[in-house]
């Protein structure tokens, strides 16, 4: 899949309704626009427009039903304009058409990234955000849909013109806020989120107080590594907590010692919320950016997948023993491939294993995927 201009942000979701993965992809300018490309449910994709020329930087993203139509919509930054924005799916022969555009917000400086959860409990998805340099910030969006009147399906929500999602700060003045991930952290039925700064060298969890609306997110030092850049919750040790996979080291020198890493914390919430423990998976991995994970091999364990930046950009995956504590493998799959960025697991040729997508920025402009043969893959170009 290729033809981009500056691809970043990817996912993978049934956008469609007919039992397979379909996937959407975000190109920057002189394109600006946002893809999703049709599944046949054999893993050959066809491409269609959500959206064309909208410009600076529509880049990552997320899936969610937003409205409550049982329609999955997409949430997605602007990154240089720093807003927020939810493209509507309209299902049936219009999903070949271009998506309703909606604002959630104009006032989200460098608006990095996304992630969707019920987070005040109310019934109706929420979005969290990142900000990147210009905006230092977490933040989460209040989903300001009502019920439609009673003539339509009064599960579907309704939202007015021009409306703004009421903006609920979590955390100001933390240099280069970059991933966040959500998840029960602390096991107490509500949404809690992970979160890293890459310039301020900090992996935390912020705890959702319950009444997210009214009360502070409790603020929690997981790490404080050399550029944390992006993770994924799982439980890694099988103790029914949610870990966190990290790739650690995007944009750091040659010249600092020791390299990119991948790592995993885990969850030490029942020992107090101080410090979590690290585990290294691979110890040198240059401009690591962003690691994933799930059960690669079908082994009945948690495997990674990762994706390093840089002029050398690589992706691979790491084969967990069966201890994650102790020795991973490590298979590429494909080696110098500048600027990868950000990838996924998902079973796209629907044979039930999970499937490798990445895309690469300027040097590469290209989104691939990896079909899982369901043997450790070799070198791939």
């Amino acid at each position: 899949m290729g033809d981009y201009a500056y691809p970043y942000g990817i996912w993978a979701s049934d956008l469609d309704g007919d039992g397979d993965l379909d996937l959407t992809s975000a190109d920057y300018t002189p394109h600006n626009d946002l893809y999703w490309f049709e599944n046949d449910g054999s893993g050959q994709f066809n491409r269609h427009f959500i959206q064309k020329d909208d410009p600076e930087r529509l880049e990552r993203h997320m899936v969610g039903d937003i409205n409550r139509d049982n329609r999955p919509d997409v949430v997605i930054v602007k990154n240089l304009y720093g807003h927020l924005l939810w493209f509507q799916n309209p299902g049936g022969t219009k999903i070949h058409d271009l998506w309703q555009r909606h604002v959630i917000t104009t006032k989200l400086a460098g608006a990095y990234s996304v992630a969707l959860s019920d987070l005040d409990a109310d019934g109706d998805l929420d979005v969290a955000a990142s900000s990147w340099r210009m905006g230092n910030q977490f933040a989460w969006f209040e989903n300001p849909g009502t019920a439609c009147k009673p003539s339509d399906d009064l599960t579907q929500l309704c939202y007015e013109k021009d409306q703004e999602w009421p903006k609920h700060l979590i955390e100001a003045n933390i240099s280069e806020t970059r991933c966040i991930r959500i998840a029960d952290v602390d096991g107490d039925g509500d949404s809690d989120i992970f979160g890293t700064a890459a310039g301020a060298g900090l992996v935390l969890w912020y705890e959702n107080s319950g009444d997210p609306k009214a009360k502070p997110w409790g603020r929690h030092i997981i790490d404080s590594p050399f550029r944390p850049s992006h993770g994924d919750p799982v439980d890694m040790d099988g103790d029914g907590d949610p870990d966190f996979v990290l790739a650690l080291g995007m944009g750091q020198s040659p010249a600092r010692k020791p390299g990119g890493q991948v790592v995993w914390y885990e969850n030490d919430i029942s020992a107090g919320k101080g410090p979590w423990t690290r585990h290294l998976i691979l110890e040198s991995l240059p401009s690591a950016f962003e690691a994933v994970a799930g059960d690669i091999d079908g082994d009945g364990d948690v495997d990674v997948a990762v994706a390093a930046w840089g002029d050398s950009g690589q992706v691979l995956w790491l084969e967990n023993s069966g201890d994650p504590t102790g020795q991973w493998s490590h298979h590429p799959l494909k080696t110098s491939w500048p600027m990868a960025n950000m990838l996924l697991l998902a079973d796209l040729d629907g044979d039930q294993d999970l499937d490798v997508a990445a895309v690469a920025e300027h040097g590469s402009y290209e989104f691939r995927w990896w079909r899982n043969e369901g043997r450790s893959p070799e070198k791939s170009d």
